[in-house]
């Protein structure tokens, strides 16, 4: 089994790049902002708490998270890996995730960052809420507060598993089309 993340600052195209590696790995996206969205969708308790905390900018409690990616490490089948979009985002669920896979006798197989400067990452989200309406990326102050949280307590993964061997840079900047063929370039070695 392939365990892959991908990796990058919110704006990224890491939705967007995720369903093509998707298709051409059989893999299974396990995003957690689209697991977060539909139990909020739902209505429920954790769906309720994960609405305030993101309106707020904020990140949803690691043990919530690492709860929904288990649950999904053992319930889909059919695929021949997972890939990662949104976890892990601090040192500690990705020492988590390492856990986790080492109970699965397994382990990660790849980090996949796509980067792009931080100004673009302010203009993409607010291109994306204009076309998806979504309010969570209406405000730019909430995006910075991302930008910020994400460089903060994500950025120091990449020491992290660039220590293991594991993490791998691409560059972000281009056409979808261009980013792709950069991310296919790398898996393929896999």
């Amino acid at each position: 089994m392939k365990y892959y993340i991908l990796f990058g600052p919110p704006g990224a195209g890491k939705g967007t790049q995720a369903t093509s590696m998707v298709e051409r790995y059989n893999l299974r996206h396990i995003s957690t902002g689209e697991l977060l969205r539909k139990e909020i969708k739902a209505g429920t308790e954790l769906g309720l708490q994960a609405k305030a905390l993101i309106e707020k900018g904020c990140l949803v409690p690691d043990e919530v998270v690492e709860g929904m990616i288990e649950s999904e490490f053992n319930t889909v089948k059919g695929v021949d890996g997972f890939l990662l979009d949104g976890f892990p985002r601090t040192i500690a669920q990705a020492q988590a995730l390492d856990q986790m896979l080492a109970k699965r006798n397994e382990q990660l197989t790849a980090v996949v960052s796509i980067m792009i400067p931080d100004q673009m990452i302010i203009d993409r989200i607010s291109h994306r809420a204009a076309i998806e309406g979504r309010a969570d990326d209406a405000n730019v102050d909430i995006i910075k507060n991302r930008i910020a949280t994400y460089h903060n307590q994500t950025e120091p993964e990449i020491e992290y598993y660039a220590k293991n061997g594991k993490y791998n840079e691409i560059d972000g900047v281009g056409t979808i089309e261009e980013v792709r063929d950069r991310i296919f370039a790398l898996v393929d070695k896999f």
